[in-house]
């Protein structure tokens, strides 16, 4: 099918690539670049595409994580109802180990976990539906990564559970020198929530 904008996805970098992942509702998001001389050009976004999967492009707040060491963790996040967020969440430099955990009761993941690298290099992007928290581990210094919302923060209902829970048995790629925050250090396990 081609696009709306064009006609034809050939010639405007219009396709999406969608594969999902084993957590229900969450997504990996590939490029097709359209490559000249020049470099290239590649969509990155398609509400149309992403309505086909059943996902969320209304992305109303951006933000951007610059990490400046390998080994800066972060996680594991999410925003308790009503104020749940889908994310798109991509590296623009560097690359990290993202991970996500399926913190959903009636989900047939439940407590699941399932990471990937995202890079600058590979241009992948993950897509996080609503009651799933997110987390990374920088894999090389200066990484920078850009998420994309569909909820507006709101402090009162952030959460978070700790990355080295036993019950989720994460598989960090560098757990022994992790670099966390005091806050985020002190997240509760899964059974303390």
């Amino acid at each position: 099918m081609g696009c709306s904008f064009c006609g034809a996805h050939s010639r405007c970098g219009g396709v999406v690539k969608i594969t999902e992942v084993p957590i229900p509702g969450a997504f990996l998001v590939d490029i097709d670049a359209l490559e000249d001389e020049r470099g290239f050009f590649a969509r990155t976004v398609c509400r149309e595409t992403f309505a086909e999967y059943g996902m969320n492009a209304d992305f109303i707040q951006q933000s951007v994580s610059f990490n400046n060491r390998r080994g800066i963790l972060r996680g594991m996040h999410y925003q308790a109802a009503p104020h749940e967020e889908e994310k798109l969440v991509r590296v623009t430099s560097g690359a990290v180990y993202d991970v996500i955990v399926d913190l959903r009761v009636d989900s047939p993941t439940y407590r699941h976990s399932y990471g990937v690298e995202l890079s600058a290099q590979n241009r992948r992007a993950l897509y996080i539906p609503k009651g799933v928290a997110h987390g990374f581990q920088s894999l090389t210094d200066d990484t920078e990564v850009f998420y994309q919302m569909t909820e507006v923060f709101h402090p009162a209902s952030a959460r978070g559970i700790r990355w080295d829970d036993p019950q989720l048995a994460i598989a960090w790629p560098d757990a022994a020198h992790a670099i966390l925050s005091d806050k985020d250090r002190g997240l509760p396990l899964m059974s303390e929530t």
